[in-house]
């Protein structure tokens, strides 16, 4: 097939069909008996080439040191932490802010397609993906623009629930088969690599509870939104699962530091940030926790998600 994907057959495919099949209808199933991660020779500390794929999330636009401007990447992003952390023997970064699944394929910019930075003597990628397929960015922008019509209300969820479902629901089932040709490709590449799947960390508060003006959605927006991004990342780790891919979790490790907190608590900065960060993205002290989760997934060994 194109791209350096592979057909999936016999009880395999039927896998992947059911979970797929559960993304697109957005149920939040866990898929018991997933099948194991790839072999990987050696153990947790063994030196390692390790390439890191995805988005702005993973880039860490506006951290100290940007070393790549056109990506807006920084050299203490989580991936680069966990490079230091195992003292990996080769290490590629090739997160971009503004990536989607597409640009696994295509150029951005200067940035090569990020899958050709993959090769047989690659033994660890983590893969953060699916946030801008779905449209991060334009959903801040519409609920804030929303919040304004009722700000006591849920303007943004009766928006994305107007023509009779839940369009943002449809975006994330929409986006599960992309990422599951990422993953298919990513071990057509690398075949011996060990690959973890990187949630999205806590952006609300997880109580549903919001802090307009600090972040200018309705009210009654902020459960509906922490709800969506709970789905996003449902849909990564049941792709992960079905791709002999691990699942780094980065929500459960973030609640209580989300964007709505004070500065000196807070991991992920709000629309106007106090620490150096993109807005609405994670600041130095969240790319480190991100770090943390993905070393605790790979100290964990092999196989679960």
């Amino acid at each position: 097939m194109a791209n350096g994907t592979h057909p999936a057959g016999g009880a395999r495919g039927r896998r992947r069909s059911a979970v797929l099949g559960a993304a697109l209808g957005g149920c939040a199933l866990v898929v018991a008996g997933t099948a194991p991660a790839a072999a990987h020779p050696g153990g947790p500390g063994r030196a390692t080439a390790y390439v890191a794929l995805g988005d702005s999330y993973t880039s860490g636009p506006g951290i100290p040191r940007q070393v790549d401007a056109d990506c807006a990447r920084s050299d203490h992003n989580y991936p680069s932490l966990v490079a230091a952390r195992r003292q990996v023997a080769a290490f590629t970064d090739v997160s971009c802010g503004g990536a989607t699944t597409a640009e696994m394929w295509q150029a951005q910019g200067t940035n090569p397609p990020q899958l050709d930075a993959l090769d047989r003597h690659t033994d660890l990628v983590t893969l953060q993906i699916g946030g801008n397929d779905v449209g991060f960015g334009s959903i801040i922008g519409t609920c804030a623009r929303l919040a304004a019509q009722d700000p006591a209300g849920n303007p943004c969820e009766r928006s994305y629930t107007a023509p009779g479902y839940d369009r943002l629901a449809l975006a994330i089932a929409r986006t599960a088969p992309k990422v599951d040709r990422v993953l298919r490709a990513v071990h057509a590449r690398a075949p011996h690599a060990r690959v973890v799947v990187v949630g999205y960390p806590d952006l609300l508060p997880d109580d549903g509870s919001g802090c307009f003006p600090q972040v200018p959605f309705a009210q009654k927006d902020f459960a509906y939104l922490r709800d969506t991004e709970k789905r996003l990342n449902l849909m990564l780790r049941l792709v992960a699962g079905v791709n002999r891919a691990e699942y780094a979790d980065t929500y459960g490790p973030t609640v209580g530091h989300d964007m709505c907190k004070a500065p000196a608590d807070r991991w992920i900065e709000p629309l106007q940030p106090a620490s150096p960060a993109a807005p609405a993205h994670p600041n130095a002290k969240g790319e480190a926790a991100m770090a943390q989760a993905v070393l605790d997934r790979l100290d964990r060994g092999r196989g679960g998600n």
